[in-house]
C-alpha cells in the first residue's frame, strides 16, 4: 500500500461518520405535547339572550309601567273649550290642548288686566271641557257655566258647583271698573255706559243699553242677562 492510503481512508472514515451522525439527528423522533382539551361548552357561563336573535321585545321599545301614552289624556281630539270671561285682555272662547292649566288659559286670552287681583285664582289648576274662566268679577256678579271655582272672588262662592248667585249687576250704580268686567266691555265701553247714566239720569231698562254708542244686538244679548237698571 502507498504511505497516503490509510490517511485517505481514514479520511473517508470520518466524512462517512459524519454524513450519518446529521442523518441520524435530522430524523431523531421529536415529543409531540397532546392539545389542551377544551372546556365543555355548558360549562361556561350563560350569556344573556341577544334580543335581537332571540325574537324577544326590545326593553325599553314600550311606555313605562303606569306611564300615559300618546293620546291617552284629554278627550279624543286632544282638545278642551273654555271661555275666559272678567278682567282680561281678549275674553271669549278658547280651544286649548287636553291638560291645559288656568294660566295657559289666561296667557289664550291675553292676560290678565294690569291691577286685577288674582289672589284667589288657582293659576296651576287643570282645566276641564266646557268650563268658564271668569277673572276679577265683583261682588254679586254671576257666573254662568262656571264649574269647579273656574270664577276667583266672592262671585264665584256660590253652591258647590261654583256658580255664584243669580244677583245681577246694576247699571245705575256700578263702577266702571265693575262694568269693565262683564262680557265684551273694555274701558271705553264702560265710560259710554256711564256717559249715558249721567246724561239721562240713569237707566231706567236694561233695552236702554241699546242707544249706548258700541253696543249691538249681539253684545246686547250677552249682556241682558246680567245686568239690571
Amino acid at each position: 500500500m502507498a504511505p497516503r492510503t490509510p490517511v485517505v481512508l481514514g479520511l473517508v472514515l470520518l466524512a462517512a461518520v459524519a454524513v450519518a451522525t446529521v442523518h441520524f439527528w435530522s430524523v431523531r423522533p421529536e415529543a409531540v405535547r397532546a392539545p389542551e382539551p377544551v372546556a365543555d361548552e355548558a360549562a361556561a357561563p350563560a350569556l344573556p339572550p341577544d334580543p335581537l336573535r332571540s325574537g324577544a321585545p326590545d326593553p325599553v321599545s314600550g311606555p313605562a309601567s303606569g306611564q300615559p301614552t300618546s293620546g291617552s289624556v284629554g278627550n279624543g281630539s286632544g282638545q278642551i273649550v273654555v271661555d275666559v270671561s272678567g278682567k282680561v285682555h281678549r275674553p271669549g272662547v278658547r280651544r286649548l290642548p287636553a291638560g291645559s292649566r288656568v294660566e295657559d288659559a289666561l296667557d289664550a286670552a291675553g292676560g290678565v288686566r294690569a291691577g286685577t287681583d288674582v289672589t284667589g285664582l288657582n293659576r296651576a289648576r287643570v282645566l276641564v271641557d266646557g268650563e268658564q274662566v271668569a277673572v276679577g268679577l265683583p261682588p254679586g256678579l254671576p257666573v254662568t257655566g262656571t264649574t269647579r271655582g273656574g270664577g276667583i272672588g266672592s262671585g264665584a262662592a256660590g253652591g258647590p258647583g261654583g256658580a255664584g248667585p243669580s244677583v245681577p249687576l246694576s247699571l245705575n250704580t256700578a263702577t266702571a271698573e265693575q262694568l269693565e268686567t262683564l262680557p265684551g266691555v273694555g274701558p271705553v265701553l264702560a265710560q259710554h255706559m256711564i256717559d249715558y247714566r249721567t246724561e239721562n239720569n240713569g237707566f231706567r231698562s236694561v233695552d236702554e243699553l241699546r242707544q249706548v254708542n258700541g253696543i249691538g244686538d249681539r253684545r246686547f244679548a250677552d249682556l241682558q242677562p246680567l245686568v239690571r237698571p
